[in-house]
């Protein structure tokens, strides 16, 4: 059997252990240690790698000087400060470092200009960060605008897309409307795909379909009471994104997707009869991209994924409810 990454081997060895494999036959079967095994077992992630020290380079005599220049430029009028050309003039000059190079200079700089402007408290005050997501616990949830020739005429339609962050699995649906009613009918036709629910947080920003009210700058949102409902009958948890381009950047992977889909599958624009059909077409490229899963996502199965679906869509849909928001 060949495992792809340290955390399929984890996995494989917590399952055999679990089976009934003794410490000696886990370690021959696999080709590892004793300790590797004793690992696998008290943890299914495995330690992150150490980093090495950096290594030794011929920049390294000339970095508090180069730091010094950095600094003076802190009270430098902005139009005189250096740039790398001039601070690897004056190192060739003023300092006879003949044995370094431009390239070298300019990737030291490039990192440490911030960092010293972060030191002296006039670093940025925004910053973003590496998102990182575990196996089925997280997604992202967008509507993106697509045009079709539908029975002949050319009219704008919207993709729904539900993205799982992790693998990357995403699920598409596309229909006349980005109301309330195509919102809820895509997270029933996704949830039944996939076959669960994510087990963490899923990110939407502030569509009329979800949301009735944002409440100032804040995450807290009044909700669509049908919305509400929805989601609480699968289990959904909601994350809603900060409102405008600063709210984009939090699901960057749906938004993506979105584009990825609509360069890759739309052009040409389709031709259809019918919406149904085209949907048909999409569930088959979806089938034959499964693949790109791997051992796949970690949902949290629910037998009332397929079972209760009708039931909660036939509730919602009866609900009075005209909050603002919610479409009728």
């Amino acid at each position: 059997m060949l495992l792809k990454s340290k955390v399929d081997l984890y996995a494989a060895i917590r399952r055999d252990a679990k089976a009934g494999l003794s410490s000696r036959a886990l370690q021959r079967k696999y080709g590892v240690g004793f300790l590797t095994v004793q690992k696998a077992l008290t943890s299914a992630w495995p330690e992150p790698r150490k980093k090495l020290p950096p290594r030794p380079t011929r920049l390294d005599p000339y970095k508090p000087l180069i730091d010094e220049m950095l600094r003076a430029d802190l009270d430098a009028p902005r139009k005189q400060r250096h740039t790398v050309k001039r601070i690897f003039e004056r190192l060739l000059d003023e300092h006879g470092a003949d044995e370094i190079s431009y390239q070298m200079v300019r990737g030291y700089v490039a990192d440490r200009r911030e960092e010293i402007r972060v030191q002296a408290g006039r670093g940025v005050v925004e910053a973003f960060v590496p998102q990182t997501h575990k196996p089925g616990a997280e997604a992202e949830v967008d509507f993106g605008d697509v045009t079709v020739r539908l029975a002949g005429e050319l009219v704008t339609c919207y993709l729904f897309a539900f993205r799982l962050s992790y693998s990357g699995k995403a699920v598409h649906r596309i229909f006349a409307s980005a109301g309330q009613e195509a919102f809820f009918e895509g997270h029933v036709h996704a949830l039944n795909t996939l076959g669960g629910v994510p087990t963490g947080k899923v990110r939407y920003d502030n569509l009329r379909a979800a949301v009735a009210q944002v409440l100032g700058f804040s995450r807290h949102r009044v909700e669509a009471e049908r919305w509400t409902a929805f989601r609480s009958h699968y289990g959904l948890e909601a994350l809603y994104c900060q409102p405008g381009i600063r709210g984009a950047h939090e699901k960057g992977g749906v938004e993506g997707q979105i584009g990825w889909f609509r360069r890759n599958h739309l052009v040409p624009v389709p031709e259809v009869a019918t919406l149904a059909e085209l949907n048909a077409v999409i569930d088959q490229w979806g089938s034959r991209r499964t693949r790109t899963v791997g051992s796949g996502p970690v949902l949290a199965r629910s037998a009332s994924t397929s079972q209760l679906s009708n039931r909660c869509w036939r509730h919602c849909r009866r609900s009075p409810s005209r909050r603002a928001g919610s479409s009728p």
